[in-house]
């Protein structure tokens, strides 16, 4: 089922804040559609409406709205709001493009980490598909789009480096949205459902990971805090890669933090644009699985091939040179 245009249509944009939310949000704008965009942070939403509404359209309304996803009370409020704002008794669409990164080993992690990570990457999925699933339906012609990500394929980012709570949340995302194409085929035929995968993305996420668990910036960062980010197991396997010296200090931990957001975000082999554009284009061709990135499409490749291979990651990425996935 194709959408040939998302003019006049009103979207829901979760984590708008940044990243593809914020780029997805410029697009639809842009594009002739409404949007109603939700962040954890208030100041970065605010950035994002301001510059929608420099590009939008005539007669496109963008909103932003404070939202903690992982929060069903607060998706509520979101839902409530946005629609009192944009006057309207349904939305269109819904990317549910909200996540955290962390929680990475569930043998070490805090307990209370762990579970922040998998309440924002899951359950925000969940409380989101049951606040607006009745709005897109009175719409006649609505889409879900979840985010997933190449952790919802393979659960790992390589050796020594787990990924737990992310991956657990990301396959949850992704069976979840793969069971609703049936459902909704049969109990609702007005809409329809998209999952998106991707890989690396140039995007803020491991700062704003930071930030969701209450602490700063890494550049903001006590020693303390530098050093809780990067356990002695981590650490140890970073100064023998030789990406920290020997006997790092607090400084040294937090311009490595630096250096990795800034790195994750600007040597990403597809920018936050790049892949927003791609996920609209698969919306409106009416694919229901978008997959973002070589290394997402290989990962894919390779799982579904071999999925015995899947953690022996010399087999897995054999004739490859090495490599990675992450979103």
């Amino acid at each position: 089922m194709v959408m040939d245009s998302f003019a006049g249509k009103l979207a829901v944009v979760t984590g708008g804040g940044s990243g593809m939310g914020r780029e997805l949000s410029r697009q639809l704008a842009a594009q002739g559609c409404s949007v109603a965009g939700c962040d954890l942070n208030p100041d970065t939403m605010a950035e994002t409406v301001a510059l929608a509404e420099a590009e939008a359209a005539p007669g496109v309304r963008v909103t932003g709205h404070p939202c903690d996803v992982a929060d069903e009370a607060q998706v509520l409020r979101f839902c409530d709001a946005l629609l009192a704002e944009h006057a309207s008794d349904h939305v269109d669409l819904v990317f549910s493009n909200a996540g955290a990164g962390g929680g990475e080993s569930f043998v070490r992690s805090q307990r209370e980490v762990w579970e922040r990570i998998f309440a924002i990457d899951w359950w925000g999925v969940y409380y989101c598909a049951r606040a607006f699933l009745p709005l897109l339906i009175a719409s006649g012609d609505g889409v879900l789009v979840n985010t997933s990500s190449v952790n919802g394929l393979w659960a790992s980012l390589g050796p020594g480096v787990p990924q737990n709570a992310y991956s657990a949340a990301k396959f949850a995302v992704r069976g979840f949205t793969e069971a609703l194409i049936e459902d909704l085929r049969t109990n609702a035929p007005q809409v329809r459902v998209a999952l998106v995968l991707p890989g690396h993305v140039g995007t803020d996420i491991v700062t704003n990971s930071l930030l969701v668990r209450g602490l700063p910036a890494p550049e903001h960062m006590s020693d303390a805090q530098a050093t809780q980010i990067v356990p002695p197991g981590v650490r140890d396997a970073l100064i023998q890669a030789g990406a920290l010296p020997e006997e790092p200090t607090g400084a040294d931990l937090r311009q490595f933090l630096v250096r990795v957001n800034t790195d994750f975000r600007d040597k990403a082999p597809v920018t936050a644009a790049q892949a927003a554009t791609i996920i609209l284009d698969g919306v409106r061709a009416g694919a229901w699985r978008i997959l973002i990135g070589q290394d997402a499409k290989i990962i894919d490749e390779r799982v579904r091939a071999k999925p015995e291979a899947a953690y022996d990651y010399a087999e897995l990425f054999a004739g490859l040179g090495g490599g990675d996935a992450q979103s």
